[in-house]
């Protein structure tokens, strides 16, 4: 199954996409890669979407905030 990507404002993030269900969160960078960020709770990623700055909240609550990662593609 696919997850769903949502683009996003931030000059670092082009996309987002989350499966609930795994709570798996999965980030496109502008500069290429796709990461999946594991064990990553909705609230966060509701907290992320709504923030004044998508690309700053998660590099400060979900890149540094040792949810473990994979690159995709």
């Amino acid at each position: 199954m696919t997850t769903r990507m949502y683009d996003v404002e931030s000059s670092n993030l082009q996309a987002v996409g989350y499966d609930p269900a795994n709570e798996t969160l999965q980030v496109s960078f502008k500069h290429g890669g796709l990461y999946g960020y594991k064990g990553v709770p909705p609230v966060l990623v509701t907290e992320m979407l709504f923030s004044e700055s998508v690309g700053k909240f998660f590099d400060a609550r979900i890149k540094k905030g040792c949810f473990p990662f994979e690159k995709l593609h």
